[in-house]
């Protein structure tokens, strides 16, 4: 069954000069997001992170995850499951993390029809969800001030 919450996670990878992040382009609303998904059963939310990545990324859970303070808040209506859920959820909370990529070894699963690497900036402009967009400004501004937390 799936749980009260849903997790986001952003790919990033770090050059002297520049972060790249990966986003990825949905193939039932063709919204440009990161990756997103729901807990499962009695998963915690770092869990969940892991799964989905490797489920829509193919990215691996050994590599570093970092939890960001960014929380946003989503109506349960938006989820096919919430009759599920206890009468009282009315939103769930949505987590977010970043996982740090080494290579382009991202292989899309077939809720995406494309990604991209692009610049902070660049993805900024192509985001759908503003919770993305504040998910993805903490990521950028830890990685400034060397705050990123495991």
């Amino acid at each position: 069954m799936r749980a009260a919450f849903q997790i986001l996670v952003i790919p990033f990878k770090k050059n002297i000069n520049q972060i790249k992040v990966v986003i990825f382009k949905r193939k039932d609303s063709l919204n440009w997001q990161f990756i997103a998904g729901g807990g499962e059963k009695n998963e915690t939310p770092l869990e969940a992170a892991k799964r989905e990545s490797y489920e829509e990324a193919n990215i691996k859970s050994s590599l570093p995850f970092f939890k960001l303070s960014t929380i946003s808040s989503i109506p349960k209506n938006n989820f096919k499951d919430y009759h599920n859920w206890n009468n009282n959820i009315y939103v769930i909370p949505e987590y977010c993390f970043a996982v740090e990529i080494v290579g382009n070894n991202i292989l899309l699963s077939k809720e995406h029809s494309e990604y991209k690497w692009l610049s902070i900036k660049e993805a900024q402009t192509v985001l759908c969800w503003d919770s993305n967009k504040t998910a993805l400004w903490e990521l950028e501004e830890r990685i400034k001030s060397n705050d990123l937390i495991l």
